[in-house]
């Protein structure tokens, strides 16, 4: 039954992460922590390897189909790569709970500018169809969601999905399959640390990993037919999940100081 229900929200995790460009582990960390009470530090790399799998599940049909962004992908992962090596270089010197209450408060206003403000009617969809702009506001913007990552043990789509399409003007599809592409180099190279530290449970991710792959192929085919304005209500919804799940674990790191 355990196997069952894991599979369950494996395929969830997979589809809102191919579909939204999030990789699923917004899902997957707290359902494994409060659903199924693992421990953090369990919890975290299985949900990291699960987000590698839905990338190389999800990226290559969004190639085929002309949504990634292959050269502005690989230019704002390494952006990614250098802030998260500077963020664990610097995670010792800064209070992650104040960071977790600022990343709050900016995801929550990310999320409600999605919600309240009407998309163009006529957004492009493909690559043939745009070029993305503000490439220093990109790369800058990259380099913050790989130390926030690195800080907070979040993954960079929620940031960086907002961060093409509204500061460098790709269209919302392209901006998800092109994050897809990018959370798997992260993913891969984040694991690979917790592995070393025997973190890495295959009896538990092994059944995630089997309902990713399905929801991510799922999620895959959803995502080129479903309407811009309905993904970025579901990515708002998210969103504000994120926010919820940083402003109290900023709090909870930071009420007791209060009272000192």
């Amino acid at each position: 039954m355990t196997v069952l229900l894991l599979i369950g929200v494996g395929g969830l995790a997979g589809t809102l992460g191919a579909m939204l460009g999030i990789g699923g582990g917004i899902v997957l960390v707290p359902a494994l922590v409060l659903g199924f009470g693992l421990p953090l530090e369990e919890a975290v790399p299985a949900s990291l390897m699960c987000v590698v799998a839905n990338s190389c599940a999800a990226a290559a049909g969004y190639v085929d189909n002309h949504l990634s962004d292959i050269r502005l992908g690989l230019t704002l992962e390494l952006a990614t790569v250098l802030g998260a090596i500077v963020g664990g270089m610097v995670a010792a010197l800064i209070a992650p709970a104040m960071v977790a209450v600022v990343f709050g408060f900016f995801t929550l206003y990310v999320a409600l500018q999605m919600m309240l403000v009407r998309s163009p009617r006529h957004e492009p969809s493909t690559l043939d169809d745009y070029r993305p702009t503000n490439y220093p506001l990109g790369i800058s913007g990259s380099f913050v969601a790989g130390g926030l990552s690195a800080l907070l043990g979040v993954g960079g789509g929620p940031l960086k999905v907002p961060l093409m399409s509204y500061g460098m003007r790709v269209p919302f599809k392209v901006a998800s399959a092109t994050s897809n592409l990018m959370i798997g180099v992260t993913g891969a190279a984040s694991v690979a640390a917790y592995a070393l530290r025997g973190h890495l449970k295959l009896a538990l991710v092994s059944p995630l990993v089997v309902g990713v792959l399905v929801g991510a192929s799922i999620g895959g085919r959803l995502m080129p037919r479903v309407p811009t304005a309905v993904l970025k209500k579901l990515f708002a919804l998210v969103l504000l999940t994120v926010a919820g799940q940083m402003l109290w674990k900023g709090g909870a790191g930071l009420w007791p100081n209060v009272w000192k």
